[in-house]
């Protein structure tokens, strides 16, 4: 009797779909019954110019500065979201995962924050702020260069108290405005911020005291120091002016 070629093709398909799930179920098998953890692999992804932490100290983290052992260990016996929140409590860590791969490595990615600008405090602790507004502390490791933030409103927002909410939301855009524009951030060295949010800012280079008022306007006021330092400083000369206010609409005040 001739057999159907139709069910030949068939039978073969069946038979390759149940060896495919035998596998699946002996490496599952294999997973839950001691597969054992070869290397842990640690990744830091935006390392460059924001050395807070190297891999050192995020494996002291995963394991608890050698309390717990990970290599070697069986996956069934490691609590990866565990590992996850120990890392995620490091105050320069923005986000961290943590997962076995294919090679029965333990793969550990970290995302460090980005400090976009310096807290300075007279007889206080300085520390750092992150583009999302959360703060960081300084580190004996390493130390950004990043425009620096002083006078009476910056015990504000260390403190983040919700009272201080919007003025402080003002003032992070302020600093973001600065930090992403490769203009502004390689031109303002300081601002100082007092009890009423005005604000002063320090150049890198020339001497002029930029009084820029509130954090409003952001726009405008950038608009017309660009105007200052394309079209005034290069006709007038650099250190001509001391002062400089951009605060009031439609004026740009150099004496």
């Amino acid at each position: 009797m001739k057999l159907n070629k139709s069910y030949i093709r068939q039978g073969g398909r069946v038979l390759l779909v149940l060896a495919f799930m035998v596998m699946a179920i002996a490496f599952t098998d294999r997973v839950d019954n001691g597969d054992t953890c070869n290397e842990l692999v640690i990744n830091i992804l935006n390392q460059t110019d924001n050395y807070y932490l190297d891999e050192s100290d995020v494996s002291n983290l995963v394991t608890d500065h050698g309390q717990t052992l990970v290599t070697g260990q069986p996956f069934s016996e490691l609590n990866l979201k565990e590992m996850e929140g120990k890392v995620r409590e490091e105050p320069f860590v923005e986000d961290v995962e943590i997962y076995r791969d294919l090679k029965g490595n333990l793969i550990v990615n970290v995302d460090l924050k980005r400090p976009m600008a310096r807290i300075i405090r007279s007889g206080a602790p300085h520390a750092y702020i992150a583009e999302d507004g959360t703060i960081m502390p300084v580190s004996e490791k390493f130390t950004s260069r990043v425009v620096l933030v002083s006078g009476k409103y910056a015990d504000k927002l260390i403190a983040q108290k919700e009272e201080d909410a919007e003025s402080n939301e003002q003032v992070l855009q302020m600093l973001r405005t600065v930090y992403e524009d490769p203009f502004w951030s390689g031109q303002v060295a300081q601002i100082d911020i007092d009890k009423n949010l005005n604000m002063t800012i320090y150049p890198q280079v020339t001497k002029q005291r930029i009084e820029f008022g509130k954090p409003v306007d952001l726009e405008e006021k950038f608009a017309k120091l660009m105007i200052f330092y394309k079209k005034i400083l290069p006709s007038k000369g650099w250190n001509t002016y001391d002062r400089v206010n951009v605060e009031f609409k439609d004026q740009i005040i150099a004496e």
